[in-house]
């Protein structure tokens, strides 16, 4: 707007004057105004003071301003609404928040940053970390092999292969590349006092065992007899059947007696199966001592029921089964590998089989020279 050549305090002086009786037109001749000027000053400032015409000019900017502020507001609202369409928690998407407020609002950087909650500085700021492409495909690799591995698990199968990677750096990079295992639900516990299951402190000094049961694809059902070494958790047996009786339960464990040696104790649930008369007898002619855990007690048995979680959560959930022999083939390779390759965080990452070697080495170095 074009600024007056008159200020307020001269426009009341011309409406004074034309008070005491000069006339419009002597007035405009005078002053070099036109008549429209003169009566659009007599509509705005007549019968006003000098203070009085300076408190409206500032009200009337202050106006403006508020118009301004207002019409600011109602942007910075509007784009509020668009830009919000997902939480920004982290600073990545803040800085695609605040580009798309920069692009197509046509906001400024510092007030796109005000509404996105994300200091200048950060969003300006260039990272300079290495892209490590091959560590992450290495790492897609591998949890597309081992899909219920966490990143633990993995950073143990890296470690092996040579990669030298720290846990925090590949937890990251595990979480960037979303390959986060989703836990699957389970059945709620009870909750209480329980006191710590001794460990044994050789293998074949202790052995459990209990079933899994799952289905083939055309409805029928099949059972796994799962067997495992509690001290090296190596994982002695999966039998696969429709049935599986006392007395198939007796003739596994004396086939594996024949290629193992006979263990101390045997720990199982109280199944009709492990407390049949075949069982009985069984204990009798091996006299290997049978321990069976109280009524409802799953956790006193709690190697093979977390060696069952296993089974189940990375190879039964994970495959559908065609036939008895299919299941078999599939489960077998299973328990090779995980005996052979899998990492066990309660054996220091190891698996069992290393565990088993490195556990013999220690007590040969350990052994007195006679």
């Amino acid at each position: 707007m074009k600024r007056s050549r008159f200020s307020e305090e001269q426009i009341i002086g011309i409406l004074k004057e034309h008070q005491a009786g000069s006339t419009a037109v002597e007035l405009c001749r005078k002053h070099g105004i036109s008549d429209a000027t003169f009566y659009k000053w007599r509509s705005k400032y007549g019968g006003l003071e000098v203070s009085e015409a300076k408190r409206l000019k500032s009200l009337e900017a202050e106006n403006v301003k508020l118009k301004k502020l207002l019409a600011d507001q109602m942007l910075d609202n509007a784009t509020l609404k668009e830009m919000l369409f997902k939480k920004l928690l982290k600073p990545g998407s803040r800085r695609k928040a605040v580009n798309w407020a920069m692009q197509s609002r046509g906001l400024s950087q510092r007030r796109a940053c005000d509404l996105a909650g994300i200091a200048p500085r950060v969003f300006r700021y260039q990272s300079v970390r290495p892209e490590e492409e091959t560590l992450r495909q290495r790492l897609r690799e591998l949890a597309n092999e081992r899909r219920r591995f966490g990143y633990r698990r993995l950073h143990i199968l890296l470690k092996r292969e040579g990669w030298e990677v720290n846990h925090k750096k590949l937890y990251r990079l595990y979480a960037e590349e979303r390959l986060t295992v989703r836990k699957r639900g389970g059945r709620k516990r009870a909750l209480g006092t329980r006191s710590p299951m001794l460990l044994p402190e050789s293998d074949n000094q202790r052995w459990s065992l209990d079933f899994v049961s799952d289905t083939l694809m055309d409805g029928r059902r099949f059972r796994v007899l799962c067997i495992i070494d509690d001290y090296s958790r190596e994982s002695l047996a999966t039998v696969v059947d429709n049935s599986l009786s006392g007395r198939r339960v007796a003739r596994e464990l004396d086939q594996l007696i024949e290629c193992r040696g006979r263990p101390e104790m045997v720990v199982s649930d109280n199944g009709t199966e492990l407390t049949s008369n075949a069982i009985l007898s069984w204990q009798q002619e091996t006299g290997v001592s049978w321990h069976y855990i109280a009524p409802g007690k799953p956790m006193q048995n709690g190697l093979v029921e977390s060696f069952n979680g296993r089974l189940r959560d990375e190879c039964l959930n994970e495959h559908l089964f065609c036939s008895y022999d299919h299941a078999r083939e599939i489960i077998n390779r299973w328990r090779n590998d995980y005996n052979q390759n899998r990492p066990h965080t309660s054996l220091n990452g190891l698996s069992p089989l290393e565990f088993i070697k490195r556990s013999r080495q220690d007590q040969n170095n350990n052994r007195p020279n006679l």
